[in-house]
């Protein structure tokens, strides 16, 4: 055993164990990214110390830099790193199947209903939890990463950047780079930090696995591009190819796989950056749903485990419902569904194989670490503003804008009953540490209560 900063012994878990931790987290991971991030990292990082917090951070570092899902992306690279493939496919697969088998539900039932007033309580509640959930990634993130003023002034600048002048996110990323390299000539201290295996840090699993010399496969070997691109490529673009040449490029199953597959490379940013894409594309080119529509999807999936990119599996379902080409249109729409969830998350272990082992060599690289602390402190800045979007939608019923990416709430529009829940749930979380489990059905259920006095 290698010495540890506690009392409990630590072990390299076995994959069953991680097996279900990986299924917990998937139940669990509502909040979008913020709330699943925090999720394994109180998991992993402050609960079972699978990983270290330094390690965490520079996987969590390469995986914003990548288009799709990070907080997916995320759980497959800490589960590559504990079990090497097989580890990762099964921590990606579950950090998703529990949400996609939701949003299919949801679509079902809008589908057939559109309307549900249990299910409005319910949701009213989950949201109110999401905003703590949201709140505490926030905090915790914050607290960790933004070591030093310059580093706080880089998450201030990058949550004006996107919030106030509207910034792609790929270019603030690009901007809290160069400006990490520049700290790390002119003010090295205030970018100084551990490094994922620096001494002192063996007190994580994954930290005892690289003592044992057993992360071999951590080191890529002269022909891993290859290999891994023709393992992945076909699995990732094969079904949409053989739809072209069996179905058509004019079978709206074919063109829902060819355009998300185009919007897995180019979304960078996450869930909200897809919109901006997605929503233009789908309601003004393709005419797939109303606007409304659109926006009822994305309300389905903040209300769901996953990841918040799922709610392009909504659109899919919508769209190919409506042009079900002589099946039933629940079945037409399943099928659009998974159409678009495969071509989402595929490529998503694409991108983690094929980079993770040279991301693990870099992991010492001085340059490379200012970078991608800088790189953190803008992601704090990008989550504030997505916290603060989400609560202020939650909290106030009414929001206006007043300037370009500017939302300020009307004070007398405020949901006394939903800011009541959003403040216990914050503390249960902060300060009581109820889990998350608890905190989320519990919140439900008082949604349902709240909504049944209302009406």
């Amino acid at each position: 055993m290698l010495p540890t900063d506690s009392n409990r012994p630590l072990k390299v878990p076995s994959f069953g164990e991680a097996f279900v931790v990986w299924a917990r987290i998937g139940v669990l991971g509502f909040g979008g990214p913020a709330g699943q991030i925090a999720l394994m990292h109180r998991e992993l990082v402050e609960e079972r110390r699978w990983i270290g917090e330094e390690r965490f951070l520079h996987a969590l570092n390469y995986c914003m830099l990548l288009p799709g899902p990070e907080a997916q992306q995320l759980a497959t690279y800490i589960g590559w790193l504990l079990h090497r493939t097989p580890g990762g496919l099964a921590a990606g697969i579950l950090f998703v199947v529990p949400g996609a088998l939701s949003i299919l539900s949801l679509s079902i039932l809008y589908a057939l209903y559109r309307e549900a007033p249990l299910a409005d309580g319910l949701f009213f509640g989950i949201k109110a939890a999401v905003v703590a959930v949201v709140a505490g990634a926030v905090l915790r993130l914050g607290r960790r990463a933004l070591r030093s003023w310059p580093l706080g002034a880089i998450a201030a600048a990058a949550f004006l950047a996107i919030n106030v002048f509207s910034l792609p996110f790929p270019l603030i990323v690009v901007l809290a780079g160069l400006a990490g390299l520049i700290l790390a000539r002119v003010a090295p201290a205030a970018l100084a930090g551990r490094g994922p295996a620096a001494a002192g840090q063996a007190s994580a699993s994954i930290d005892l696995l690289f003592a044992r010399g057993d992360m071999a496969h951590t080191q890529p070997g002269r022909f891993h591009i290859v290999r891994t691109l023709a393992v992945w490529l076909p699995v990732w673009l094969g079904p949409v190819g053989l739809m072209w040449l069996v179905l058509g490029r004019d079978s709206i199953w074919t063109q829902l796989g060819s355009f998300f597959s185009l919007m897995a490379v180019v979304t960078f940013g996450g869930a909200y950056a897809a919109l901006a894409y997605v929503a233009q594309a789908a309601v003004e080119t393709f005419g797939w749903l109303t606007p409304g529509e659109m926006l009822d999807g994305l309300g389905l999936a903040e209300t769901t485990p996953g990841p918040l990119i799922l709610v392009l599996q909504f659109v899919g379902f919508i769209a190919a419902s409506r042009q079900a080409g002589g099946l039933d249109p629940l079945v037409a729409g399943a099928l659009g569904s998974l159409v678009v969830t495969w071509v989402t998350f595929a490529p998503c272990f694409l991108w983690i194989f094929l980079g993770a082992p040279y991301i693990e060599r870099l992991a010492g690289n001085a340059r490379l670490s200012a970078a991608l602390s800088a790189i953190t402190a803008a992601v704090v800045g990008v989550m504030l503003n997505l916290a603060l979007w989400f609560a202020l939608h939650v909290l106030f019923r009414d929001v206006r804008e007043i300037g370009p990416g500017i939302d300020v709430p009307v004070a007398a529009s405020l949901d006394l009953p939903a800011a009541l829940l959003v403040a216990v749930s914050l503390v249960a979380l902060v300060s009581l540490r109820i889990g998350l489990f608890t905190l989320i059905v519990a919140a439900a259920l008082a949604g349902v209560a709240v909504e049944a006095l209302r009406s």
